[in-house]
């Protein structure tokens, strides 16, 4: 089922996101399903349950869509369970960062080169993975929704004092996009 994804201005988006008892949590594969089916309605290669409500550590990246043109994700698809990040690397790179949450918006972002992940996938199967590239980068944007942050909060304050005109017009609900939305 496809969700509305909560954007710039909606409360879930600014809280820490409460871990996933994997034994007591009713309808998680189902939420999954729904998070990754309303990631690729909305043309996203990310998804945190935050962005559809859902104050939970759950995240979802998919870089086969861009695989094209960055061969080095053809296959890249996570479910991440509780992440948690266990190394983040002294070496940084910057680039341009969107979000499903705060639409017809970019910046650039700094953000560690490589990092190291703890998590659960699909399977409830404890991984410990490392990431660098575009997937590193598309991982350390979805961990931050888990946190209440979003990447305007990371960009520069020239920057933020540009946007900021934007980010309120959004908080007011004066937003279009192709893919349902919601606000609280």
């Amino acid at each position: 089922m496809i969700l509305p994804i909560y954007i710039y201005g909606s409360h879930v988006l600014r809280e820490r996101a409460r871990e996933v008892d994997i034994e007591k949590e009713e309808g998680l594969q189902t939420l999954i399903e729904d998070m990754y089916q309303t990631m690729k309605h909305a043309d996203g290669v990310g998804i945190a349950a935050p962005q559809v409500g859902k104050s939970l550590r759950i995240v979802i990246v998919d870089g086969e869509d861009l695989a094209d043109d960055m061969p080095e994700l053809k296959g890249f698809k996570r479910v991440m369970i509780n992440p948690e990040i266990t190394f983040e690397s002294k070496e940084t790179a910057e680039y341009s960062e969107g979000c499903l949450s705060v639409p017809n918006i970019h910046a650039d972002v700094v953000r560690p080169r490589q990092i190291r992940v703890r998590y659960l996938n699909e399977k409830y199967e404890e991984v410990e993975e490392e990431f660098n590239g575009f997937g590193c980068r598309m991982v350390q944007h979805e961990l931050d929704h888990l946190d209440g942050h979003l990447f305007t909060d990371r960009v520069s304050q020239i920057r933020k004092k540009i946007l900021q005109s934007k980010l309120n017009k959004m908080a007011a609900g004066k937003v279009s996009t192709h893919y349902k939305i919601a606000q609280k």
